[in-house]
């Protein structure tokens, strides 16, 4: 895909996640429902929980990435290309888990229900059709595959620790105060397995659209 066409896709999806993510900032700020909890605690507690949610996580790195290649679509380098892994595997994650998993829970409506669907369906749909479509193809071994794993433990661990601290946490299947310690890991363990799962599938698919007789960007200037 030319350059131009190439920051004009991305440059959309930067823009959804955007308006996505601050739609949803704002909701939580006004003391609308996250995961539809019932005890709204206070601001500065709702902005830190807001943060902590592995979906705003993925959709803030497909922000930034998506940025960035609408900014120069040919950027290059291993923490680059980790970068990129995790936006597209956690923003694939992201929707697989609501979906299976969360969706049936929930029980939105309104401004909460159209910004869960941005940030759970419409994002990742459109992150990966822009992957396919506008690249860039990058260089993914299995270095990007484990370096992938990096953001998440440090997630996971970051979550038991301060769920332990507040008895907050962001999701029910790593809720260790209900569901205990080992049950947690496991599910956890399991989330870490999906993760490295589709990220060799990306790293496959990668390869196969690298064959494919497009129009490079590699080489080409950009100003």
């Amino acid at each position: 895909m030319p350059i131009d066409r190439a920051r004009v896709v991305h440059g959309v999806v930067a823009s959804v996640a955007a308006f996505s993510l601050v739609w949803q900032l704002v909701l939580v700020v006004q003391g609308s429902a996250v995961l539809d909890e019932t005890l709204i605690p206070p601001l500065g507690a709702r902005v830190v929980n807001y943060f902590s949610f592995f979906t705003i996580e993925s959709n803030l790195l497909v922000l930034g990435t998506s940025c960035a290649l609408a900014v120069n679509p040919a950027r290059e380098g291993m923490t680059w290309r980790v970068l990129r892994m995790n936006a597209i595997v956690g923003i694939t994650v992201t929707g697989v888990v609501h979906w299976f998993l969360l969706r049936p829970t929930l029980h939105l409506s309104g401004a909460s229900f159209v910004v869960d669907k941005l940030l759970h369906v419409v994002i990742p749909l459109l992150t990966v059709l822009a992957w396919v479509a506008a690249g860039p193809r990058e260089k993914l071994d299995g270095m990007v595959v484990v370096g992938n794993l990096v953001w998440p433990a440090v997630w996971a661990a970051y979550t038991l620790v301060r769920g332990a601290i507040t008895a907050w946490y962001p999701y029910p299947f790593i809720d260790a105060g209900t569901l205990g310690y080992p049950r947690t890991l496991v599910n956890i363990a399991g989330i870490a397995v999906l993760l490295t799962v589709v990220a060799l599938l990306v790293v496959g698919a990668e390869r196969m659209l690298a064959r494919r007789p497009v129009e490079s960007h590699r080489g080409q200037s950009v100003n």
